[in-house]
């Protein structure tokens, strides 16, 4: 089942969603974190507990974007690894149970490519970032309503945001890097017409 008018609308040549205030389907989105471990591999984990609203607006430059990540649902396929994340060493989950993201500015790009400038809190220290987004594009199902996609990714060091745990090791480096690179695919649910 293709788009209808009343769900999209032409933009600069690229065709958008609807205005209106769009909820991220947990099921078919992610919320990754990518480090290095011993400067030598990157290691994956990821939020299994979110949720965010997207709300598109008439003029697409004044949407805003809200998020929340659940800190404890951190998990990366190794109990040990996992339970030291979630400690105060890191995340302190106990005191910090929340992630959260507010946008502040959609800057766009080229084609189907946007900037996304907002603050993100982690840790209880609120900085701002800038997500590279890019728009994947809109489908309607007759069971699902229609869906936006888009995938966004930054970088952010960790010790920005008091999350200054490392060790140095012999041949210089840290045992998990300071960078840390966030990776996004966001299935978006349209309001129901």
């Amino acid at each position: 089942m293709g788009q209808t008018a009343e769900t999209t609308r032409r933009v600069a040549g690229v065709e958008l969603p609807a205005p209106g205030s769009y909820t991220v389907d947990t099921a078919h989105s992610t919320v990754d974190v990518v480090a290095r471990h011993l400067m030598v591999t990157k290691v994956r984990g990821h939020f299994a507990k979110f949720s965010g609203t997207v709300t598109i607006a008439e003029v697409p430059e004044e949407s805003s974007v809200t998020a929340t990540i659940d800190a404890a649902s951190f998990t990366s396929s190794d109990e040990r690894r996992d339970g030291h994340v979630r400690s105060a060493d890191f995340l302190d989950v106990e005191h910090y149970p929340t992630i959260t993201f507010e946008s502040t500015r959609l800057v766009p790009g080229k084609g189907a490519e946007f900037q996304l400038e907002g603050n993100l809190t982690v840790h209880g220290i609120t900085k701002p970032i800038t997500l590279d987004c890019e728009y994947l594009g809109i489908s309607s199902h007759p069971h699902m309503g229609t869906r936006a996609g888009l995938s966004a990714s930054t970088e952010i060091d960790r010790f920005d945001f008091g999350v200054a745990f490392n060790a140095a090791l012999e041949t210089g480096g840290l045992i998990v890097s300071r960078n840390v690179r966030i990776e996004l695919e966001v299935q978006l649910v349209a309001p129901q017409q």
